[in-house]
């Protein structure tokens, strides 16, 4: 028995649905592409017949609620030329239909049904075309009046298309669909539905997603997507277990002694690290000093700051001696801020991996900090979900990857705006506390799952001279706290430079 041939597939131009659809749609059938007004869904038709033009195909845009004008508007907004791309427009038949509308006995509705069709079947078998767009349903099913008939009429379309070599867009903006909308999905070979979102403050928020593809495997779930200039720009749902890579296992240094003893020798290749503690502990300057420890080995690494501006970020950096502004400008620290309430998760997520996959250079990706990250999501049980996938994608590429999440409270007990402890590989913790009539910092490491971690908590100070990590706190208890007893000589403090 013959095994069935892979479909050919037809590329939509729209290099993310192509990856969502692993290749693009399969060619000769006819697919419902449906959605509220202003989705997107005629700038997403143009791009597929654009695909069709760049490679040598006739294609055919039906429009039947559009202008020309309208579309054209459309092209010139994105900055495509029409040329080559055959329009057909409805308003060309209506005044026809108008003036024998008063000659006859029969029905308006099935005259103008039956000469509208009929003239578009004429026109496509004249052009003989091998992708077609027509737009929209709206149209066809107010002309047909009643469930039946525009279920005859869609059927009779698919019928017409079948083995003449066409691959067909419906565009449908669900107007009074109700019943009909469901009887359209299940005659179409596949469909996609188009979302925009209003949440309640930022910019609106656009999603993709595959219902139905017959026989061919697919990406599921949501995809976000953007309209730029230039067309749709659709964002895959990231899928940590598609992408593996073969990387050394190895801890890499900090450039600080008692910081990698502290974490048993430093964070491991293709791991997590989430640093969690109160505002202003210290999280950022832990991240930059395994930034620049891995510049001076000549790797790479990305940092998104979702809290803070770059010039806020630079000018504290400079005055705490830390060379940022040096590496950022040799290409090994690329620092970037990030809008939460502007970009969606979806595409932050593409934007990391494009990111790691055309730099193969790039070792160290972080993101501070979680807090401003929870932002761009609507619901927790979202963000430890997406973060999951992220965290694993990074890890199969043998990244070390650094979340920052800064707890509520200064002193004493401290609470998570989200608990994602149990995503990350390592978990370190900063505090504060007092000694001696003076606000001291403490870091400690509560958890590596990829090898011994001191189990101690050290003292730590920031000041213009950078990071400095103390010997363990044990003459103190209570620590963690913040208001420890101390039991024993001065001097096992960290000492103040001079």
């Amino acid at each position: 028995m013959k095994t069935p041939c892979a479909p050919l597939k037809c590329e939509t131009g729209i290099e993310g649905l192509d990856d969502i659809l692993c290749g693009g749609f399969p060619r000769n059938r006819i697919y419902l592409v449906q959605g509220d007004p202003g989705v997107g869904k005629t700038t997403l038709a143009l791009q597929f017949l654009l695909e069709g033009k760049r490679n040598g195909e006739v294609v055919l845009y039906i429009t039947l609620s559009e202008t020309m004008e309208e579309i054209q508007a459309v092209a010139h907004s994105h900055g495509w030329s029409l040329e080559g791309l055959s329009i057909f427009e409805l308003s060309a038949m209506e005044q026809h239909f108008t003036r024998n509308a008063q000659n006859t006995l029969f029905h308006p509705a099935d005259i103008e049904l039956n000469k509208t069709t009929q003239t578009l079947l004429d026109h496509i078998e004249r052009l003989k075309p091998r992708r077609v767009v027509l737009d929209s349903l709206s149209e066809l099913r107010l002309l047909s009046e009643t469930p039946l008939r525009y279920r005859r009429q869609i059927l009779a379309f698919k019928h017409f298309f079948s083995g003449r070599d066409c691959t067909v867009l419906f565009l449908d903006d669900r107007s009074g669909a109700g019943d009909a909308d469901l009887q359209v999905q299940s005659l179409a070979h596949g469909v996609l539905t188009l979302e925009k979102k209003n949440p309640e403050y930022g910019a609106q928020r656009r999603r993709v997603r595959v219902d139905k593809l017959r026989g061919v495997k697919f990406v599921e779930g949501d995809h976000d997507y953007s309209i730029e200039t230039g067309g749709i720009a659709i964002y895959p749902r990231l899928v940590a277990a598609e992408h593996q890579k073969d990387f050394p296992s190895e801890p890499i240094s900090s450039d600080i002694k008692e910081l990698d003893m502290l974490l048993g020798g430093g964070l491991d290749r293709g791991t997590s690290t989430l640093i969690m503690g109160p505002a202003g502990a210290g999280k950022s300057i832990i991240c930059f000093q395994h930034a620049i420890a891995a510049a001076k080995r000549g790797e790479k690494s990305l940092f998104y700051a979702f809290d803070e501006t770059l010039k806020t970020i630079l000018h504290r950096m400079n005055v705490l001696g830390i060379p940022v502004e040096k590496y950022i400008k040799s290409g090994h620290i690329k620092l970037q801020q990030i809008d939460p309430a502007d970009l969606p998760p979806g595409e932050f997520a593409h934007r990391i991996k494009q990111g790691v996959t055309n730099d193969p250079d790039i070792k160290l990706v972080f993101l501070d900090s979680l807090n401003g990250y929870l932002q761009a999501m609507p619901d927790e049980k979202f963000l430890s979900l997406q973060l999951h996938e992220l965290l694993t994608y990074l890890g199969q590429q043998g990244i070390v990857s650094i979340v920052t999440l800064a707890q509520h409270g200064l002193v004493g007990a401290m609470q998570s705006p989200v608990d994602v402890t149990y995503l990350s590989d390592t978990v370190i913790l900063l505090r504060y506390f007092e000694a001696s009539g003076r606000v001291k910092k403490a870091i400690s490491v509560i958890k590596k799952r990829s090898g011994y971690h001191e189990d101690t908590i050290r003292e730590f100070k920031i000041d213009n001279t950078g990071l400095r990590v103390g010997e363990p706190l044990t003459d103190f208890h209570g620590v963690l706290s913040g208001l420890p007893t101390f039991s024993g000589k001065a001097d096992t403090m960290l000492k103040e430079r001079q």
